[in-house]
């Protein structure tokens, strides 16, 4: 056999690996869903999104996970996305190859491997006991942010790289400053790519909840929060609830409750797709 045919067959043989594995991984994702569907479709009506939690499963509902779910995200948003866009534009436009740069890209790429525990007992150090907000909407959103800014500057930087040279290079031939170039003609290219990664890094935070737990968010609560200083739960934190007790009605309502929250994440992924396509025809 000569050496293009070796190759050939081990690029079909790669192929047919990579086709397996990617069918197996679809069987397994259906078979799930599947399964979570089958138990939880008979509870999703009206009445189980606006209900609040009981210790009757019938009565039992979403409606506190739902709102402090919303909220967390708000102040997760609020608080990783200015800052993660500022250190993704110090990194890449000002930072160069420096000593203190390449010493904070390599803690942001540590960061991003770290377990969400982690940012949970950080953030128990510190929102909750130094700052003194409690188990609040505060410090989970703000713990969430922790989690949530790496993958935002890493996605951002990328972003940001997409813009080609030239458009800076037009920008300063016109007399405009570095700081006007970012501002008038980077960011709003690599918007886009910035607003997925934004949706991308909210997408994980909502399903997380251990960093949540061990701040004291709240698994059972029968009240809506009203400010970032109130106590709140999160849907992934009621599922864990439901699913924990041994009533089979409980854990048709934890699989309502999964399918409710896929519904959430595959709802902002499909945003962010639409909203990236609209801006990338409105500047073409």
């Amino acid at each position: 056999m000569t050496a293009g045919a070796r190759r050939l067959a081990g690029d079909r043989l790669l192929q047919t690996l990579s086709i397996l594995v990617l069918a197996l991984s679809l069987v397994a994702l259906m078979t799930l869903l599947y399964d979570v569907w089958s138990d939880g479709w008979q509870r999703l009506d009206w009445r189980f999104l606006t209900s609040n939690p009981s210790r009757r499963a019938a009565a039992a509902g979403i409606y506190p996970a739902l709102v402090g779910s919303f909220y967390v995200l708000l102040v997760t948003a609020a608080l990783s996305l200015p800052l993660g866009i500022g250190a993704a534009v110090y990194l890449e436009e000002y930072g160069g190859g420096g000593r203190w740069a390449r010493l904070i890209e390599i803690n942001i790429a540590n960061l991003a491997g770290v377990p969400s525990i982690i940012y949970g007992l950080l953030g128990l150090s510190v929102f909750v006991r130094v700052f003194g907000w409690g188990p609040s909407v505060l410090a989970g959103g703000a713990t969430l942010a922790l989690l949530a800014l790496p993958v935002v500057i890493l996605s951002t930087r990328e972003a940001l790289r997409t813009v080609p040279m030239s458009a800076r290079e037009g920008s300063y031939a016109l007399g405009a400053t570095q700081w006007q170039t970012i501002w008038h003609q980077v960011l709003p290219s690599a918007f886009p790519g910035i607003l997925t990664g934004l949706i991308l890094a909210m997408s994980r935070a909502i399903g997380e909840t251990a960093p949540l737990i061990t701040i004291g968010a709240l698994a059972y609560i029968d009240f809506t929060p009203t400010s970032v200083m109130s106590p709140f739960t999160v849907l992934p934190i009621q599922v864990y609830n439901w699913v924990s007790r041994p009533q089979a009605a409980f854990a048709e309502n934890a699989a309502a409750g999964i399918i409710v929250l896929l519904v959430l994440l595959l709802t902002l992924n499909s945003v962010a797709v639409v909203l990236r396509d609209r801006i990338q025809k409105a500047r073409a």
